[in-house]
């Protein structure tokens, strides 16, 4: 009888990748849902429509608009390596969106490391988006939502 120890050890491995690969898909939809929920309350509270939080790239594109942004910059997601650029004006945007709601700049920090945190309390009841306070301090108005400028 001739066993073969190699056959098991490429069974655990594959084993192993597919429970990793579970995992992983679990994650990533579990950030994607409490994202999606964080983005909604946001998007309430600054005039855009809701649903749109559950649409992958056009929610990052009302997203960079409601902080005054171009929205096309959105697109850059869908190219290696270039996402940093939307990520960079994502937090432009907050910082702006930030002074709607009369937050510090470090606010800033916590919508770069834990954004849905970030949309989660801007998104409360009790806080008040006044958008005229972007044009105050000498920035563009929101390109959506409340204070926008129609097109």
């Amino acid at each position: 009888m001739n066993s073969d120890p190699s056959g098991a050890y490429i069974g655990i491995i594959l084993l192993i990748y597919v429970v990793a690969a579970v995992f992983a898909l679990l994650v990533f939809v579990a950030v994607y849902v409490v994202t999606a929920l964080a983005l909604m309350q946001f998007f309430r509270k600054v005039g855009v429509e809701p649903w749109i939080a559950w649409v992958p790239v056009y929610a990052h594109w009302k997203w960079l608009e409601v902080g005054g942004q171009p929205g096309a910059l959105s697109l850059l997601v869908l190219v290696p390596y270039a996402g940093i650029v939307t990520s960079v004006f994502l937090a432009i945007g907050m910082y702006r969106t930030g002074i709607a709601f009369r937050k510090d700049p470090s606010w800033v920090v916590l919508g770069i490391f834990l954004p849905w945190v970030w949309l989660f309390l801007l998104g409360r009841q009790s806080e008040v988006y006044q958008p005229e306070l972007i044009t105050a301090a000498g920035y563009p108005p929101p390109r959506a939502g409340y204070g926008s400028v129609p097109a």
